[in-house]
């Protein structure tokens, strides 16, 4: 006889253990669906698009889960107990999976949707299968009210482990597979709790420690997965990777010496950053009346800190980088530390772990010389950088006879993009002088000098240049006709259309 038909056992003390279940469950489905954002928006860059996409699928696919427990009729706890050991499993080797797929080019979007698809549908059946177990056990309002409100624990209580402990402590593969293992604990600890309504727990129990051993297996492996995964994406040896709230860091050894890299997109390669950081430094200070006070936004690699620390009259240097991890990589891995002199270790060199835009925003200091060296406008979060709005900033805490330099993207590989970025800078109210200098790991690479009125080069160039001389500095402005410049429509906060121009422009290269 089907489960709903004859009255159900009842299940005392045993409901509030359930309800706590209900909070385990939610915090596990809110973590696996974290997991598949961040590791598109790592992977496929554009977090905003990523998340978006990734969250709406997964409401979706938990509609559909929802609405095909409707079919479900007949052993309704040992359906729960089956459905938590798949959510377990299909959740806890979701990030392995998709670490291990991702070199199979189109293929990994079919296996990144794929995987939202079976772990929402999955979470999807589980409440609502619960409800219909305990309905006989429980006033319809007081279960509504209880199942419901340990749901929304169990999500804030992943919201806000997930970027706090989870991904900095543990990682994207670690997380993924001990969240299995909870999940997987759950539907272990349920053949107890709903014993009287399964016709066979010892069997649910075989199949949970099956489940248990497979995740426990490969969290013990998690560190194998994850480097072979990563030698998979990148073409030298990976030396060091580790993840942070912000951002997947990754450091390479090749022919080119060793390479760093964000989120999968190459920062420098030892072999030619110079010519990248010369470039980005040395024409700004030239033309700067003072150099006492600098400001440096982004960069928490110190190479950019390393090239100023050239000029004579430097007082203080002040690097804001939004994350800690970055700035304690370039100081304590000895590597990456010789590269840039030690120069965050500088006695002049203060390091704040804060948002650029709220660092100018919140303070008053002014400074001679700004270096802005952030990542390319590759999503939305990026692009605020790169509005009106943060220029607008950068010139109130600029010296009268302050310069700021802005790298600004390929003038070559993303035309369109790089006049955009100096259409707005001058549309902030800047002069503004573009130049350009090959960068052999990037190519043709641009930048904007900007200041508040026109400044001509003033100091001769620091001794020790592997790139720049004074000739080299003075031709770094002609631009050839594939590089001219293009009208641009200026990028605001509102709007960011540099950030959909620049991701159609890569992508003819990619």
């Amino acid at each position: 006889m089907a489960d709903e038909a004859a009255p159900a056992p009842e299940l005392p003390l045993r409901r509030e253990l359930l309800f706590l279940t209900v909070l385990v469950i939610a915090t596990c489905g809110l973590v696996y669906e974290l997991i598949v954002g961040t590791l598109a928006s790592y992977l496929l860059g554009d977090s905003v698009t990523q998340f978006s996409t990734v969250i709406g699928v997964y409401l979706f696919s938990m509609g559909v889960g929802a609405w095909l427990s409707r079919f479900v009729e007949r052993g309704l706890a040992q359906r729960f107990v089956e459905v938590e050991l798949a959510v377990a499993f299909a959740g806890g080797v979701t990030a392995p999976l998709l670490f291990v797929s991702f070199n199979a080019g189109p293929f990994f979007r079919v296996v990144l949707y794929g995987s939202v698809l079976v772990v929402g549908a999955l979470v999807g059946l589980e409440i609502p299968l619960l409800l219909r177990i305990l309905k006989d056990q429980v006033r319809f309002k007081d279960l509504v009210a209880h199942v419901l409100t340990f749901d929304y624990v169990g999500a804030l209580a992943a919201s806000l482990l997930f970027p706090l402990v989870l991904v900095p402590k543990l990682g994207l593969v670690r997380t993924s597979l001990l969240f299995g293992l909870i999940n997987g604990a759950v539907g272990l600890w349920s053949t107890w709790l709903l014993e009287p309504l399964l016709p066979s727990p010892g069997r649910l129990r075989l199949k949970a420690a099956g489940v248990l051993l497979l995740l426990f297996m490969g969290l013990a492996a998690a560190d194998r997965i994850t480097d072979y995964a990563e030698e998979g994406m990148y073409a030298d040896e990976v030396v060091h990777a580790s993840s942070s709230p912000y951002q997947r860091i990754v450091l390479t050894r090749g022919k080119r010496g060793f390479s760093l890299f964000l989120n999968g997109n190459l920062q420098f390669a030892a072999v030619d950053e110079y010519r990248y950081h010369e470039a980005l430094v040395h024409p700004a200070m030239a033309r700067a009346a003072r150099h006492a006070h600098v400001l440096v936004l982004g960069g928490g690699d110190g190479l950019a800190v390393r090239e100023l620390l050239r000029w004579q009259g430097v007082e203080t240097v002040t690097l804001v980088d939004l994350d800690p991890a970055m700035t304690k990589l370039a100081t304590e891995y000895e590597e990456l530390a010789a590269l840039n002199g030690h120069s965050l270790s500088d006695r002049r060199v203060r390091v704040v772990n804060a948002d650029a835009l709220q660092f100018l925003a919140e303070g008053d200091a002014r400074y001679d010389v700004v270096v802005v060296d952030f990542p390319d406008p590759n999503n939305f979060s990026l692009g605020k950088l790169y509005t009106t709005r943060f220029y607008g900033l950068l010139k109130s805490r600029m010296a009268p006879d302050g310069v700021a330099v802005i790298q600004s993207t390929s003038p070559l590989m993303a035309r369109q993009s790089f006049w955009c970025v100096e259409a707005t800078v001058a549309a902030a109210g800047f002069w503004t002088a573009p130049y350009h200098a090959l960068v052999p790991s990037f190519g043709e690479w641009g930048y904007v000098l900007a200041a508040p009125s026109p400044r001509e080069v003033v100091h001769a160039l620091p001794p020790g240049l592997r790139f720049l001389d004074a000739q080299v500095l003075s031709s770094l402005s002609d631009f050839p006709p594939d590089m001219a410049r293009l009208p641009s429509e200026v990028n605001r906060l509102n709007n960011q259309v540099l950030v959909r121009t620049y991701e159609e422009e890569w992508r003819r290269w990619n």
